[in-house]
């Protein structure tokens, strides 16, 4: 990531109730990065995804290609088209 890279969408991080089911391969992937308290508190933040065009447990959003950073809420994210091998 350069620093001039500006992100295509900011999209608001949404704190839910209950967390958003995601894949367990997503879920371990994440917890060898961050650690599994992290998981479990990034579990029930959800984004509603610009590119997917659905809502997403940030877990997932962590790890997709798009992911540029989050900042005091907020997912700054590419916004360039996936094919569903990345997802």
């Amino acid at each position: 990531m350069s620093s001039a890279e500006r992100p295509k969408y900011e999209v608001k991080v949404i704190r839910l109730e209950r967390a958003v089911r995601t894949r367990k391969e997503v879920k371990e992937k994440v917890k060898e990065m961050l650690g599994s308290s992290v998981v479990r508190k990034f579990s029930k933040d959800a984004v509603d995804c610009p590119v997917l065009g659905k809502r997403v447990s940030f877990v997932e959003c962590y790890v997709c290609p798009n992911f540029i950073r989050r900042f005091k809420g907020v997912v700054h994210c590419r916004g360039e088209p996936i094919s569903s091998s990345e997802e």
